[in-house]
């Protein structure tokens, strides 16, 4: 657990990543969830919803240490121009931060604050949402191809996906629907088919999946479960 942490945020200082880190990573990915989420009921109680809603996208960038943000600018720049394979990973190793990178950022955390400024707050719903993210994350290490000949992921290659797939489903579906009721887990839902489409459009454009990869798929299931969840049902 302290290492999938350590992976996924700043906290708990540098480690090296083991392939059992990503059996913790769907729990990892509640524990974080559930702790925006009652950042998100204590603000909403302070000020009014649109500044909540902020307050609860900022705690996520912090408690993440920008690394999911990185990773969805980086792919957005890598997977969505019209360049090789080559260049694409070459762009996507790069500091520097392009028109699609920018784009993309700044249409989700949009996304993603309005659909908390409108939605109750619910502690339960983050962390559902946020464990089914991290579940994604961690059946793509384990069962798509890496990209590059090394890096970061690459460390915890391997292991049973089916398991982490059915424990950390069942957990973000619990969690979900336990917080707004059928809402929640159709949201849950929307994470899963998001982030998977970020990692087939990736596995089409470079060959497999890489460390910013899981960061673009888990920020843009997320947003994808936060919309649904703030439909009109």
């Amino acid at each position: 657990m302290r290492r999938a942490l350590a992976f996924l945020t700043p906290l708990f200082g540098a480690s090296e990543p083991r392939p059992e880190t990503l059996t913790w990573f769907p729990l990892a990915g509640a524990a974080l969830g559930l702790v925006l989420g009652g950042v998100w009921w204590g603000a909403d109680r302070l000020w009014p919803a649109a500044v909540a809603a902020a307050i609860v996208v900022a705690a996520d960038l912090a408690l993440t240490g920008l690394l999911h943000v990185d990773g969805l600018a980086d792919s957005a720049d890598g997977l969505l121009p019209h360049l090789d394979r080559a260049r694409r990973l070459e762009v996507m190793a790069t500091p520097d931060v392009g028109a699609f990178g920018v784009a993309t950022v700044g249409a989700v955390l949009l996304l993603r604050w309005a659909a908390l400024a409108t939605t109750a707050p619910s502690p339960l719903l983050l962390g559902g949402l946020w464990c089914a993210s991290r579940t994604v994350m961690a059946v793509t290490a384990r069962t798509v191809s890496y990209a590059r000949p090394g890096g970061l992921a690459s460390s915890f290659l391997g292991g049973r996906a089916l398991a982490t797939a059915i424990v950390g489903g069942a957990l973000a579906v619990a969690l979900a629907f336990a917080g707004p009721g059928v809402s929640g887990a159709i949201a849950v839902g929307a994470v899963v088919v998001a982030a998977a489409g970020v990692v087939v459009l990736a596995r089409r454009r470079i060959g497999g999946f890489t460390g910013d990869v899981l960061g673009a798929s888990g920020m843009v299931g997320e947003t994808a479960g936060l919309v649904v969840a703030a439909a009109r049902w």
